[in-house]
């Protein structure tokens, strides 16, 4: 079988992070680089692919089977409806679009063209997500009772020299960090009926919010705490503690999630599982422990399901519908932090109808 060839729109940190995953994923091979920017080239070089500046060259030049599209995000869905229109298959990354109004419209062509679109939310692809997917999936701790998600992370104020990053509308870490953890508690628990939310700017006084918390209750059971930071100290972040990124991010041995059902308790990412005997109760001891994991890359594995998606060998694990729900839970909070009150998300959902 011969390799599909994939196109990375956008090398920044995350284009780059794909492009090095291309050169070990089975089935797949980097064919050819899209951006403006010089190092861009440098790097096509380096790798004896074909560079281009614009979408539309690579489209002409038909050189791929498929493209990751990992540029900023204010540009995401116009590149994606010109490489839908192509029918060419999407790996697209987080947040899908920048608006609801622009994840609507992105929705539309995907349905009309019918080419697959996959949304790189790339924890679905760990293999310690995996795990606890599977133990919750199979009632190891019941119907949820209550999950609380922390991320405390500092990140240096260069950071933020890339403008992107302090714009409202695609930067801060709700867009950036906490959109995984809203598509991770959507993918253990189902979807969220209301959000009551919170966030502040008052750190580094950017335009962009630095910390943000939300309540979350889900339409089956539960409630979820969500309590998130890119300007305060810890290692009680995914990033930090599940070893994800080694090159990128010192291993910390700490949780980050709690899960809490009627049957037991789950944490990541160490997936201890916590249970009472038969009529237990909290004077009772617990008993853990540790669900057994898998090995694997999570940038290789999301690569090669999109390889699978892409040959029609299976559906796309994270959906555009996933990618759009996700950014409407992130519109909830804002909203949320800006009325005082608590937000439906069937409200947003109508809205993006209407529109």
């Amino acid at each position: 079988m011969d390799d599909l060839k994939v196109a990375v729109i956008g090398a920044g940190v995350i284009g780059r992070t794909h492009i090095d995953t291309l050169t070990h994923a089975r089935g797949l091979s980097l064919s050819a680089i899209v951006d403006p920017f010089p190092a861009a080239r440098d790097l096509a070089e380096r790798h004896q692919v074909a560079h281009f500046a614009e979408t539309e060259a690579l489209v002409a030049a038909k050189l791929c089977d498929a493209v990751v599209i990992a540029s900023p995000n204010d540009t995401h869905v116009a590149i994606a409806k010109r490489v839908l229109d192509a029918g060419i298959p999407i790996l697209l990354e987080k947040p899908v679009a920048s608006s609801l109004a622009d994840g609507a419209a992105l929705a539309t062509v995907a349905e009309r063209t019918g080419v697959p679109v996959l949304v790189g939310h790339h924890r679905r692809h760990n293999p310690i997500i995996k795990a606890a997917k599977r133990a919750i999936d199979d009632g190891a701790i019941g119907p949820l009772v209550m999950a609380t998600v922390t991320c405390a992370m500092l990140k240096p104020m260069d950071y933020f020299d890339v403008a992107w990053r302090r714009d409202p509308d695609q930067g801060g870490p709700l867009l950036i960090n906490a959109i995984h953890e809203i598509d991770l508690l959507r993918h253990f628990f189902g979807e969220i009926a209301t959000v009551q939310g919170t966030m502040s700017a008052a750190a580094r006084e950017l335009p962009v919010e630095d910390t943000t918390a939300a309540i979350l209750t889900f339409e089956r059971d539960g409630l979820a705490t969500i309590a998130l930071s890119d300007a305060g100290v810890g290692p009680w972040a995914w990033e930090l503690t599940s070893g994800e990124n080694p090159g990128r991010f010192p291993k910390h041995d700490h949780i980050t999630h709690l899960y809490s059902g009627r049957s037991g308790g789950l944490s990541l990412p160490d997936l201890s599982l916590w249970t009472y005997g038969p009529g237990g109760n909290w004077t009772h001891p617990l008993t853990m422990e540790r669900l057994e994991v898998g090995e694997g890359d999570t940038y290789i594995a999301q690569m090669e399901h999109f390889g699978a998606v892409v040959r029609g060998e299976a559906d796309p694990l994270v959906t555009c519908e996933d990618g759009i729900r996700n950014m409407h839970v992130v519109a909830a909070i804002k909203r949320s932090a800006e009325t005082g009150r608590a937000v439906p998300l069937s409200d947003l959902a109508a809205e993006a109808d209407v529109a």
